[in-house]
This record gives structure tokens, C-alpha cells and sequence, in this order.
């Protein structure tokens, strides 16, 4: 690639990543191109679709997100630490309504957001089978439950006020394996 596409591929994701921020995902693709000091058409060149502009730059970010939210992972039982991760994701969600984007799956089409989900799953997988082990988990929870808690808290998030806090531990007190 020329020096001066790079260049405009790079302004064209600042941009994005700024007007994202802003807007939200359905800003116009005209404001970004504006602030790019490029044309829509560039960016549909460039990156084809909205969705491929998305998945290109909030992939990273989702990323970074995610590596966050394990990070706060805490607890000295299994138990502890599968529901700290599942609280933990969720703050993180909640307090940015483009990272629940990423897990209300409203871009199916965008691999590398759906890689995120992916791993964001998985290391629940990983947490959730330690506490299964442990006899603190209920013992019929499978991944794709796992899955689906996320999506769901994803859509209360989306609906907005608090509420999704309230649900979501309710959903972790029926999760716990009786004591």
C-alpha cells in the first residue's frame, strides 16, 4: 500500500474511533469520511461495509475491554472468582454501549468482534468448569448457557437504567449450586 493510503487508513480509524465514541455506532459514515479528510467511498474501499469499518476499529478495543475485565477476576473460591468475571464483564458493558455491542452480537459479520465474544466465553468456560468441579455450580450450565447470559445481560444493558444489575444477580444467586 501506498504511504498516503496508509495514511488515510489511519486517519480514516481515528476518525472512526472518535465519531463512534460520540455518536454511537449508526453515526453517519459521511462525518467520519469529513473528520478523515476522505470520501464514503474511501472508507467503503477501504474497508467494504460499515461493519468491516467497525470490526476493524473497535476490535482492538473490545479486546483491551475484555483483558480488563479478566484482569479484576478475584476471589479465593471457584465460585467467587466465576461470578467476580461475570459481574466484571458486565460493569464493563454496561458502562460502554459500544463494548455490549459486542455481546449483543449486533454484528454478526464482524469476525474479529465475534473473536472477543469468543474468548470472553471461553475463559467463563474455563471459571465456570473449575466451579463446577468445586460442587459450587450448578452442574448442568453449559458454554452456550454461558453464552446466552452474556447476550442476555447484553440486551438488558441495552434497554438502559440499572435494572440489569438486579437481574443479573438474580440469574448468579439460581447459578449457585445449593449449599
Amino acid at each position: 500500500m501506498r504511504a498516503d493510503a496508509l495514511r488515510n487508513l489511519e486517519r480514516i480509524r481515528v476518525a472512526a474511533s472518535e465519531v463512534f465514541d460520540e455518536r454511537g455506532l449508526d453515526a453517519p459514515l459521511e462525518e467520519i469520511a469529513r473528520r478523515a479528510g476522505v470520501s464514503v467511498g474511501t472508507i467503503y474501499h477501504r474497508f467494504g461495509s460499515r461493519e468491516g469499518l467497525i470490526d476493524a476499529v473497535l476490535a482492538d478495543i473490545a479486546a483491551q475491554k475484555l483483558d480488563a475485565a479478566i484482569a479484576s477476576v478475584a476471589g479465593a473460591t471457584p465460585w467467587e472468582r466465576f461470578s467476580s468475571y461475570v459481574i466484571a464483564l458486565a460493569e464493563s458493558q454496561a458502562a460502554d454501549p459500544t463494548f455490549n455491542e459486542v455481546f449483543a452480537r449486533r454484528f454478526p459479520e464482524a469476525d474479529a468482534l465475534q473473536d472477543v465474544n469468543r474468548r470472553a466465553v471461553e475463559y467463563g468456560r474455563q471459571l465456570m468448569t473449575a466451579a463446577q468441579a468445586d460442587s459450587q455450580l450448578r452442574s448442568d450450565l453449559t458454554s452456550a448457557d454461558l453464552d446466552r447470559l452474556i447476550w442476555l445481560n447484553a440486551q438488558s444493558i441495552s434497554l438502559g437504567g440499572d435494572w440489569w444489575r438486579r437481574g443479573l444477580q438474580f440469574l448468579l444467586d439460581g447459578l449457585e449450586a445449593s449449599k
